[in-house]
């Protein structure tokens, strides 16, 4: 089962994507976002919908960030051994951990913005893991559990403004910078998340391609760190680090500009596809 988020004549809902389009579940249900609906229990209600007749096509809406307003965007750092060496740092025996703003991200087909302030803007393709059920303290045996679905995320980053400072928030969350699309797919469609493929492509020529068993932190090693700090609601994003191949590590360096578009594909789950615009 897919499931979106959008906008249709300025109203903002959330539905479920089927090979005729979108079945509008705010329609049809109480709750008020795709997160509040995670929350709610109602998934295999959703899923006996698949047959419904789509309340709009895909391409009529404009596609909102998956989960547009989660309590909490977590995003994993230095995560593959590849982009470790690229970037010339060690391995650390913990993930390294850094947030993102809701107000960063945008949804699929909407456009990255390539700040004023910078000529370094890198892409960062990653699997997005979306939280569907709230826990504390959650063992590494039963993280699976907690897990809604995957999405393709793009952590597009400022590298000069990352760099400021040690810490890398400055140029992880500039507006419009993180990509959050197309859609959700459901846990129960993926196999083996770890034989999930991720790939990044510039104006079609490939950036990025790896597996998430190259992960140096497993989904269930993220979800158990992350859930002691803090509780994991539903609708929480952990966004699982981007492999070797970034742009600020090419020779020369390759950053995203005016009029590239920028895909990340994730086996099993779609194609995120944002073009890139240069802000006025």
């Amino acid at each position: 089962m897919k499931l979106c988020s959008f906008k249709k004549d300025g109203v903002a809902s959330y539905g479920l994507v089927t090979d005729a389009g979108i079945v509008d579940l705010g329609k049809r249900f109480d709750a008020a976002t795709l997160r509040d609906f995670l929350a709610s229990g109602q998934m295999s209600e959703a899923e006996a919908l698949t047959g419904a007749e789509a309340d709009y096509a895909f391409d009529d809406v404009i596609h909102e960030p998956v989960i547009p307003n989660p309590d909490k965007i977590i995003c994993v750092g230095l995560n593959y051994h590849a982009h470790i060496a690229e970037t010339g740092r060690e391995e650390t025996p913990n993930p390294v951990l850094f947030a993102r703003f809701a107000g960063s991200q945008i949804g699929h087909n909407q456009p990255l913005i390539k700040p004023l302030e910078s000529d370094k803007f890198d892409y960062e393709g990653e699997v997005a893991v979306i939280i569907g059920k709230e826990g504390r303290r959650i063992s590494e045996a039963d993280a699976m559990d907690h897990v809604a679905g995957y999405a393709c995320y793009n952590d597009g980053s400022v590298r000069d403004w990352q760099k400021h400072t040690h810490q890398f928030m400055p140029g992880k969350t500039f507006a419009g910078t993180g990509g959050f699309g197309p859609w959700m797919t459901t846990a129960d469609e993926i196999e083996d998340h770890t034989k999930m493929r991720l790939q990044t492509r510039l104006n079609g020529e490939v950036m990025q391609d790896t597996t998430l068993d190259m992960l140096v932190c497993s989904i269930p090693r993220l979800i158990a760190y992350c859930s002691t700090i803090l509780p994991l609601l539903p609708g929480d994003v952990l966004v699982s680090g981007t492999p070797g191949g970034v742009g600020a590590r090419r020779e020369p360096p390759l950053f995203m500009k005016d009029g590239d578009v920028c895909e990340i594909e994730v086996s099993g789950v779609g194609i995120l596809r944002n073009p890139v615009v240069a802000e006025a």
